[in-house]
């Protein structure tokens, strides 16, 4: 079979063009989202049939047989899903029925708590931390204001459960390409995940009770909140405890849309009609994603062949020197990209396939290597100035706060990292993250 031939560390080229002309465009434009992304992998692309060296044939099955290959179609597959159960949630009232359902019991001085808390479960529950921010950015900005609470405070605390919520749902863009990349189960990613997440989690809302205890009995009430109907939330628990227990993604996805559906149909909120353009409004909101994610595959796919993953691998082999080593590279790998695009999913999708070698070679657990490439994304992902957690957020503040006046409250991000550090370094994390079958002895790889 004709094959790409392998120019090393050139190959890579391709890739540096799709970030630059990625990243060059957001500082150009002021917006790293303006341009679609799937139009600068396209770029990339171009330059690779122009800079890889062999026949346009070979180029061309390098570029199907990464964009058809069974992980990519499979995560795509799942982003279809995801955006339906999604949208056919909010249109039944299940966002504003927890937001309500949240506001109800909150006293006035724990509004911050509550809002992490709110927010953690909402992006759990939907599977995006923009989503969460949208949707509780204007009542926590609002509520600051009302109750005389700080206001950097609450936005800390609206960023920290968007992104905790946002590393571990089953259906979130991140999770899905972090484990689609590593080829494990989502189950399995999750707990390991959760045994770093949750004592971050549980610290947060710790310091976020103290703050409302020194904060006594705070001024302003709270508006009356309507329409609290249960019923509503239940697709959303209904899909947590489902992947929880280990139900295959796809099935944990469809009876949520049914569910949701189910309950839309009763209520009267959907008809047969709207439930089916619900469906594929879902699957539109993915467009994106699942260009993106498609594309990215066939390019990979184009720059392994020419050796450029390999030379990858080499440069980075040189600088670790052993199993911890390799974990911090592989979050320091997949920060870098992030720094440098300001989207934690293509991140994940970009540096995925090396961490993956990565991970084989030094022995780490791909359930672990997944949580990593997810963590790491989602800590520089919510602590950059640019990225589109910050500046939605801030833009509901109309230029009263500014970034550098939240970053001393984003108390969660910072523990994630500290925990995550302590998982890396720490042999009594992998004891805690072993089970009783592992992929390799988890003896010698800490021996390492």
């Amino acid at each position: 079979m004709d094959q790409i031939k392998n120019t090393g560390g050139t190959a890579l080229v391709p890739f540096l063009v799709f970030v630059i002309i990625f990243l060059g465009a957001g500082i150009v434009l002021n917006d790293f989202y303006a341009l679609p992304s799937p139009v600068a992998v396209v770029c990339g692309i171009i330059a690779a049939f122009i800079l890889l060296k062999g026949s346009i044939n070979a180029k061309v099955d390098a570029l199907i047989r990464g964009c058809g290959d069974p992980q990519i179609i499979t995560m795509c597959v799942i982003y279809l899903l995801a955006g339906a159960f999604a949208v056919v949630s909010q249109a039944i009232g299940g966002v504003d029925a927890t937001v309500n359902l949240g506001l109800t019991y909150i006293p006035v001085q724990y509004l911050a708590l509550g809002v992490f808390i709110l927010a953690s479960f909402l992006s759990t529950a939907t599977g995006t931390s923009v989503g969460a921010i949208v949707a509780l950015g204007p009542i926590a900005v609002g509520l600051a204001e009302q109750s005389g609470s700080p206001m950097p405070v609450m936005l800390g605390a609206l960023l920290g459960g968007a992104m905790f919520g946002d590393n571990l749902s089953f259906i979130s863009d991140t999770t899905i390409a972090a484990t689609q990349t590593q080829d494990c189960n989502m189950k399995d990613k999750f707990r390991v995940n959760i045994l770093i997440a949750g004592p971050a989690a549980f610290l947060t809302i710790a310091l976020l009770l103290f703050a409302g205890l020194q904060a006594g009995d705070a001024q302003g009430t709270l508006p009356s909140p309507q329409d609290i109907n249960l019923l509503k939330i239940a697709p959303y628990l209904l899909v947590l405890f489902l992947a929880v227990y280990g139900v295959n993604v796809f099935v944990v996805l469809i009876l949520g849309i049914l569910a949701a559906g189910a309950i839309g149909l009763t209520g009267g909120e959907l008809d047969i009609l709207l439930f089916s353009k619900k469906i594929y409004e879902g699957f539109t909101s993915m467009t994106e994603i699942f260009l993106l994610s498609m594309l990215t595959g066939g390019l990979a796919e184009m720059v392994r062949q020419a050796g450029g993953i390999q030379f990858l691998l080499d440069k980075a082999n040189k600088l670790i020197n052993g199993y911890k080593s390799s974990q911090l590279g592989i979050g320091l790998l997949v920060s870098g990209v992030n720094s440098a695009i300001a989207n934690n999913t293509v991140s994940i999708v970009v540096t995925g396939p090396v961490a993956k070698e990565i991970s084989q070679t030094y022995y780490i657990r791909k359930e672990k290597t997944a949580a990593l490439l997810d963590i790491f994304a989602c800590i520089l992902q919510g602590l950059l100035p640019y990225g589109a957690q910050i500046l939605i957020m801030l833009n509901f503040t109309k230029g009263s706060v500014s970034f550098l006046d939240v970053l001393p409250y984003a108390w969660y991000l910072y523990l994630l990292l500290f925990f995550t550090l302590l998982a890396i370094y720490t042999p009594l994390a992998d004891r805690l993250l072993r089970k009783k079958e592992v992929d390799v002895p988890l003896q010698q790889a800490v021996a390492n």
